[in-house]
């Protein structure tokens, strides 16, 4: 399984394709949601992902929004249980922390996730919300 991390232009169409499919699987097919996955962030993200026999089997972005701040989201794995979410984003973080220069990094959780997060040091910082259709919390990590 290899650990990648990349710019948006650095991804190939083949890494791409893999990318969104892994998140209508996760998002759309699996969830249920009804959301516009493609929100013209991807443009300006940091993509990382696992892959195994050229799939993607765990992926998040993260990306600016101040210059102290950096926002994870669309975060997922194909198979649940075996450690590919914590493997992502132990890796991402530390990806983060050594070339990207922030003070703090956010994300919003779903509320069956929260301690999921809370084991990388995030701690809830908003009162629940529903967001498309599922409940979430705002949650930060202080570097």
């Amino acid at each position: 399984m290899n650990f990648v991390a990349k710019t948006f232009d650095e991804l190939s169409k083949r890494e791409l394709y893999e990318i969104l499919r892994a998140r209508s699987q996760i998002f759309i097919v699996q969830q249920g949601m009804r959301c516009q996955d493609l929100d013209g962030t991807d443009f300006d993200a940091t993509h990382y992902y696992l892959e195994q026999d050229g799939c993607v089997v765990a992926y998040l972005r993260a990306f600016y929004t101040d210059k102290a701040t950096i926002r994870i989201g669309r975060v997922l794995s194909v198979t649940h249980g075996i450690g590919l979410g914590k493997a992502v984003m132990q890796k991402a973080i530390a990806h983060i922390k050594q070339n990207m220069k922030c003070k703090k990094i956010c994300l919003d959780s779903q509320t069956h996730a929260i301690a999921f997060y809370e084991k990388f040091g995030f701690k809830v910082v908003s009162d629940q919300f529903l967001e498309e259709g599922v409940m979430h919390v705002k949650m930060e990590l202080e570097i």
